[in-house]
């Protein structure tokens, strides 16, 4: 090393640089998270190997482009509603999630895809070019105009892009990548954060089509800075957990679309394939003449989707009961049994309460309330909810039940399942479109709700 060059301890989370190596990053508060790196002095600034840059011109005197126009489908229907219609040229898309959740094998499958028509150049830097075939087999790609390279020296990289000349670039994964200029190991912030960079300049110059797949820490958050996120253009995460058949694909941002959308996949032998109708997958395992068990209603972007709620509830021994949910915030898990303690009398206080949302879903929506307390009040009382009728609303700490937002959409999801009877918030009543064969049953609190399923025939 040079002595003028410097050394550096980088915080990995973060991307804050101390002199000196520091158990706790002061910036974001994460332990052990320092990697010694050496900063170069801007005399011996690394060259760009890609520039991009573009002429000074008045807003008037630029033309309309067709960039939202020409969109790339990929055949996958879920990908494509995800991304608001397909690719767009120059995008460069970040994917990230749990190791073995399925990222690698949803970016071969989009290769595999589009390699129909146009040239894709997919850049391994964990498996050989045997262990990618494989894979392909295994995913049924045999042919196509799919380029596949073992490589994770960005100049060799580039060189193969020229060389190729693709429509679509796939990177796996970016924490592997790393330019030769910068003294840091792959994976750390300097090489992710200067990797990506200069993918990005490639992706907007040529324009190509750029996809990156990214690891998550123990948190849950994508491995590396932070900066990654506003970087690319569009980032989607897979949200399930490793074990569960259902994965769902969500986008937390789109410069080309709307963000908030999900994409729900089923992971099988032949990889993963798009869910068209969760709705009846979420509620079509729904036991009968149970109790503890009750259908609401979510709204994931703009599609409605029906979950199961279940509740189990017993005595215990200890002196500090259990409280234990899946899918659901805590907090606000929490808050639902205090007013049914205060508001409704129910003695809960020593009773372990288990509270799960069937399919893997997480859901911090507060149009699920009502249900989660019906779902408890039935499990205390014993008593069964009828599978024709859906629960949606808010709960306030008083009892109160609170209108929720795209009424109509929910309402019609339920009645397209066959459901007869949903009872909602009676603030929602004037927010009611079209004509509709459910039975709407209008509730204000909680207690009204769980009467009118008492009294349901």
């Amino acid at each position: 090393m040079n002595k003028k060059d410097k050394t550096l301890f980088v915080c990995q989370e973060c991307g804050y640089e101390s002199t000196k190596w520091l158990g706790k990053c002061p910036d974001c508060g994460k332990w052990n998270t320092f990697v010694e790196e050496h900063k170069v002095p801007a005399s011996k600034t690394r060259p760009h190997i890609t520039n991009f840059s573009s002429e000074v011109k008045k807003i008037s005197e630029i033309t309309e482009t067709q960039i939202h126009k020409n969109r790339y489908k990929t055949n996958i229907n879920e990908f494509d509603n995800l991304l608001g219609g397909g690719l767009v040229d120059g995008q460069m898309i970040l994917i990230g999630g749990e190791p073995g959740i399925g990222k690698s094998t949803l970016l071969l499958q989009i290769a595999g895809r589009l390699s129909s028509q146009f040239n894709c150049l997919y850049v391994s830097g964990e498996e050989s070019l045997e262990q990618l075939k494989m894979r392909a087999q295994r995913l049924k790609i045999n042919n196509g105009q799919l380029f596949l390279v073992s490589e994770t020296l960005l100049s060799e990289i580039v060189n193969r892009v020229n060389e190729v000349k693709p429509k679509f670039l796939f990177i796996d994964s970016i924490q592997t990548m790393y330019r030769d200029d910068i003294e840091s190991a792959p994976g750390t912030v300097s090489q992710v954060r200067e990797t990506t960079a200069e993918l990005l300049s490639i992706s907007k110059s040529i324009p190509l089509t750029t996809f990156l797949c990214g690891h998550v820490t123990k948190e849950g958050t994508l491995a590396g800075p932070r900066i990654l996120e506003h970087i690319v253009d569009t980032v989607l995460y897979f949200s399930s957990e490793q074990h569960h058949t259902y994965r769902l694909l969500r986008c937390f941002k789109n410069r080309f679309g709307a963000t908030s959308e999900i994409g729900i996949f089923e992971m099988q032998e032949e990889g993963l394939k798009e869910v068209k109708n969760p709705s009846e997958i979420f509620i079509g395992e729904k036991p009968k003449n149970v109790s503890g068990s009750v259908t609401t209603c979510i709204i994931e972007g703009v599609r409605p989707i029906l979950l199961e709620v279940q509740s189990l509830v017993s005595s215990t021994p200890l002196p500090v009961p259990r409280r234990q949910f899946s899918g659901l915030d805590y907090n606000r898990a929490v808050i639902i049994i205090a007013v049914l303690e205060k508001r409704l009398g129910l003695r809960l206080a020593n009773q372990d309460i288990f509270i799960n949302i069937v399919g893997g879903i997480k859901t911090k929506e507060p149009s699920c309330d009502l249900s989660v307390a019906c779902a408890i009040a039935s499990a205390v009382g014993n008593f069964v909810v009828s599978s024709k009728i859906g629960i949606i609303g808010e709960v306030g700490l008083t009892g109160e039940v609170r209108a929720v937002t795209h009424i109509s959409q929910r309402l019609t999801e339920f009645e397209k399942l066959g459901f007869e009877k949903c009872i909602i918030p009676k603030a929602n009543l004037k927010g009611i479109n079209g004509k509709l064969k459910i039975k709407i049953v209008p509730v204000e609190t909680v207690f009204d709700a769980i009467e009118s399923i008492k009294n349901a025939k």
